[in-house]
């Protein structure tokens, strides 16, 4: 059993402090914002993750888990410290460190003994060096030579499958400099180490590159399929048998090879840019990753311009939304290409109608600039009623098995765009609908333009 701090209840922090509690060891996770502790403390998770509420529960009870605003406290009683702040993107694209400085900083006003620093924020390579100084700075203003060390652990969480990733990890990536902060490091997960998860040594830098490099090859699948999907529609291919077919190759795997609207979400987008950057500032550019974030880009807007064509025109059209998160089981909208597909339809004079199982109250937030344009609905059916057509941008489960017999009553027009490609076309044309998906041959059946529209 180790004594852990963990300092950010964020999306990471709460998820890191809630798992190594149920690992046994004892962790007092500390954040400034007093509504977010005082939410915790009522065993109630205020982030939206399936099976926190119960972790949280459970290792309060046991006494294991706690919650506080007390910095200083939390890291004096601590040997390891896991700093699990923000690190948003800058306006240059790279991670911007504000949040990570200011807690290695207040990390070296308070440690005494010797005390494992573990990065696992997200952060550009070197970025655990600079910690370290950080650090260093403030034990010389107090007179202190308190002994530390920093650690590279970064987290490998997908959204909506967090607390079962982290207790069931494909590895354990520890970037450290001796064997003693090792050591300490494989107490930590002592369950998953007498698992034989693997538990990778590494250094520091090769750590922190390894996330980038991890997500960017990820976001680099998903673009690839996507490109292909677009090759697919000009070709009379279908790429959900294109992707069945790779994804038999064991050097390919069938994972993130889904075509769709673009990749989103906290992770994928501002780690590739983060990584871009720093391939320029190196002078080594990692072109693939460059074009990628662009062809990810076009790919959203293009979701948008199927929409478009389909209909002959947006003016005066009312099109139902299903889905505005990034993904599935979140209510994350960050850099969600529902988002800007909504926006593109909006400017170009399309009313929405939206509904999303879990981020409405965030959308409208997010939306708020086309609030003219858009309604949100109580559930998919109503969404769907009087609509010109019917789009799916989030492969929410409750989507994939909609009454399409009430769809099909409920639309003014018999449009059904499955932008993620959860239904077969089959099932959609008997209905009477005319289906269009993503790199899928065009349909045998289809409704003509309004007239009078271009």
């Amino acid at each position: 059993m180790v004594a852990i701090a963990v300092i950010g209840t964020g999306y990471v922090g709460a998820v890191t402090g809630a798992c190594l509690a149920d690992f046994g060891n004892t962790v007092v996770c500390v954040d400034k914002d007093r509504g977010k502790i005082e939410a915790f403390k009522r065993g109630v998770a205020p982030i939206f993750e399936p099976g926190l509420d119960d972790v949280v529960a459970r290792n309060m009870k046991e006494g294991r888990l706690s919650f506080t605003t007390d910095v200083y406290g939390a890291v004096k009683a601590s040997e390891a410290v896991f700093i699990a702040v923000g690190t948003p993107p800058a306006a240059d694209g790279s991670a911007d460190l504000r949040f990570v400085e200011a807690a290695a900083r207040e990390i070296g006003r308070a440690i005494e003994k010797w005390t494992v620093v573990v990065d696992k924020s997200t952060v550009p390579i070197g970025a655990g060096r600079k910690a370290r100084e950080w650090i260093e700075e403030e034990l010389a203003a107090r007179g202190s030579a308190a002994p530390f060390e920093v650690v590279s652990n970064p987290e490998f969480l997908r959204e909506g499958s967090a607390v079962y990733d982290f207790t069931h990890p494909d590895r354990v990536v520890v970037g450290a400099e001796s064997e003693r902060a090792h050591s300490l490091m494989k107490e930590v997960y002592r369950p998953l180490y007498l698992n034989e998860t693997p538990y990778i040594e590494t250094g520091l830098e090769s750590a922190e590159m390894t996330k980038y490099a991890s997500n960017a090859f990820l976001a680099l699948k998903i673009t690839f399929i996507n490109e292909i999907a677009n090759l697919c529609e000009k070709t009379g291919a279908d790429v959900q048998d294109v992707a069945k077919a790779m994804g038999r190759d064991g050097r390919i795997g069938s994972k993130f090879l889904h075509a769709g609207p673009g990749y989103g979400g906290s992770c994928f987008p501002k780690d590739c840019r983060a990584l871009a950057r720093i391939g320029r500032e190196r002078g080594e550019p990692v072109s693939l990753v460059e074009a990628a974030v662009k062809a990810n880009e076009r790919q959203k807007l293009r979701m948008a311009e199927k929409i478009e064509v389909e209909l002959g025109g947006l003016s005066g059209k009312t099109i139902a939304i299903l889905g505005l998160a990034f993904k599935q089981n979140t209510d994350d909208l960050r850099e969600s290409p529902a988002i800007a597909v909504c926006e593109r339809l909006a400017e170009a004079g399309a009313k929405l109608r939206l509904f999303d199982p879990a981020a409405m109250k965030e959308a409208e937030r997010r939306l708020a600039c086309i609030k003219d344009s858009v309604a949100f609905a109580g559930d998919e059916y109503e969404a769907s009623r009087g609509a010109d057509a019917l789009a799916i941008l989030t492969p929410w489960n409750q989507f994939r098995n909609l009454d399409l017999n009430k769809i099909k009553g409920s639309l003014a027009r018999p449009y059904f765009f499955d932008l993620r490609n959860i239904y077969k076309r089959e099932e959609v044309e008997r209905i009477g609908l005319t289906y269009v998906g993503v790199g899928r041959p065009a349909s045998t059946r289809r409704t003509p333009p309004q007239a009078g529209c271009p």
